[in-house]
């Protein structure tokens, strides 16, 4: 019985964590040849820097197998693109306002943010 009680409490905090605590990386500046990788629930980098008011392209490729991870939402941009599995798929940004805009799957689950500076 305690040890079901531990199992409950450790996936209780893996949660937690997951959903409220976890915090990505800082931004990273995007750069002509910065691939977003897709894999094991993440996006790496998670967080990218871009130049307000000037169109960017995004790299992302994925090897993910989750069908979560197929495709890619940008709300703020009007995307969403099929990402297929362990090929790259680009796809260029109009030029957005400073701010931050995020970047998910269908079910956000895995989530990214872009910083227009």
């Amino acid at each position: 019985m305690t040890t079901i009680n531990i199992i409950g409490l450790a996936i209780i905090l893996l949660i937690v964590w997951w959903f409220w605590l976890y915090r990505p990386k800082p931004a990273v500046k995007l750069q002509s040849n910065l691939v977003i990788t897709v894999e094991n629930g993440v996006y790496t980098p998670a967080f990218i820097q871009i130049n307000a008011m000037q169109q960017s392209q995004l790299t992302f490729h994925r090897k993910d197998p989750s069908p979560c991870a197929s495709s890619i939402v940008i709300p703020a941009a009007d995307f969403s693109v099929e990402l297929p599995l362990n090929k790259s798929v680009s796809l260029t940004l109009p030029p957005l306002a400073k701010g931050e805009y995020e970047f998910h799957c269908p079910m956000k689950m895995y989530l990214g943010k872009i910083r227009a500076d």
